[in-house]
């Protein structure tokens, strides 16, 4: 978060992403592992470790989204799933 602080865009956009992340996290969590507050907590670590120390694995995860959701016609055409 650090390294993209001088730009107030990808300072948002990282916030947001960070918030969507998190709330992935939760949502797995609490069905997985049952108590709401120990989803809680095991989201507010994984979040931590991964926006914090490994910041570009979120840019990462964005990266993969947005290439599954638009680049899927670009993948029909160039047959990269057929053998």
């Amino acid at each position: 978060m650090y390294a993209l602080a001088a730009d107030p865009l990808l300072n948002n956009l990282e916030i947001v992403a960070t918030l969507f992340v998190f709330v992935w996290i939760f949502s797995w969590s609490k069905n997985a592992l049952g108590s709401p507050k120990l989803a809680v907590l095991f989201a507010v670590i994984v979040t931590y470790l991964t926006v914090f120390l490994y910041p570009v694995l979120i840019w990462i995860g964005v990266a993969l989204f947005l290439l599954s959701t638009f680049g899927g016609e670009f993948f029909e055409k160039v047959n990269v799933y057929k053998s």
